[in-house]
């Protein structure tokens, strides 16, 4: 199992937090084009200085966006993931498994009171991207006995943690997790490589990776069996400190009635 090292996200430009590059530039660069004989008017006292690379802006600055609202939007798009991958989850063409079966339908995926010692995350903005999270999980997989999408920690002490996951029948827990991935690299989140992991006591298939989504370094863990589907991102993290806590989260997430 390999990771690129943890040191090999750029650091946020001074001055900022990690969230200043997200979203990306639109076609065309940052602002209006420069006005004739320069770059327009300078920055007023307490406005935004340049960007990286010494090129200002064009135009007068603007209003940035809460660090809660940009993690948001990163986790919105993550959620794809899960929907690509939760088209394998459907009934057993073919029951010979029996016994797989039987307690592949006793598997429910669960929203903790706290997820590996971290509380619920508490910011009205979260809380509403959990909420979208679970209703576009909803909507996609309608078969689905369970689906769950929520967020624990705080971002101001860079500990968060965002959980996605569906039940149902998963007839093939190997496609379904290559799926998920191959959805992931979609999507706006940067994925890096994704190795097969020990999925921990409940078994399936399950890989962890290095991500990244703006400036901001994610750690992700994904996992598939036979009742559910699901992903674990840990901001400001590596893959292999997600992997560190992943049989401990989805543990609590993932239950058996």
């Amino acid at each position: 199992m390999s990771y690129p090292p943890a040191n090999s996200y750029p650091p946020p430009p001074d001055g900022g937090g990690p969230y200043d590059s997200y979203p990306p530039p639109q076609p065309g660069g940052y602002g209006p084009p420069p006005q004739p004989g320069g770059y327009g008017p300078p920055p007023q006292a307490g406005g935004y200085g340049p960007p990286p690379g010494g090129v200002p802006y064009g135009g007068p600055p603007v209003a940035r966006k809460s660090s809660a609202g940009r993690i948001v939007l990163i986790s919105l798009a993550v959620v794809l993931v899960l929907c690509l991958g939760g088209a394998a989850i459907v009934a057993f063409a073919v029951k010979d498994e029996v016994k797989e079966t039987v307690d592949a339908t006793r598997i429910r995926v669960v929203a903790p009171a706290t997820l590996a010692g971290r509380p619920k995350a508490t910011d009205p903005t979260l809380q509403a991207g959990a909420r979208q999270l679970e209703a576009e999980l909803n909507k996609t997989i309608p078969g689905a006995t369970s689906t769950v999408g929520g967020f624990y920690g705080t971002p101001a002490d860079k500990d968060l943690v965002m959980i996605a996951a569906a039940s149902g029948l998963n007839p093939d827990p190997a496609r379904a997790l290559e799926d998920t991935i191959r959805g992931a690299r979609t999507s706006d989140v940067r994925l890096g490589e994704m190795s097969s992991v020990d999925p921990g006591p409940l078994g399936g298939e399950a890989k962890c990776g290095d991500a990244k989504a703006g400036d901001v370094p994610l750690g992700v863990c994904v996992w598939s069996d036979k009742g559910s589907v699901g992903m674990v991102i840990i901001y400001f993290k590596t893959g292999q400190q997600a992997h560190a806590e992943f049989a401990t989260i989805r543990g609590q997430v993932e239950q058996k009635s």
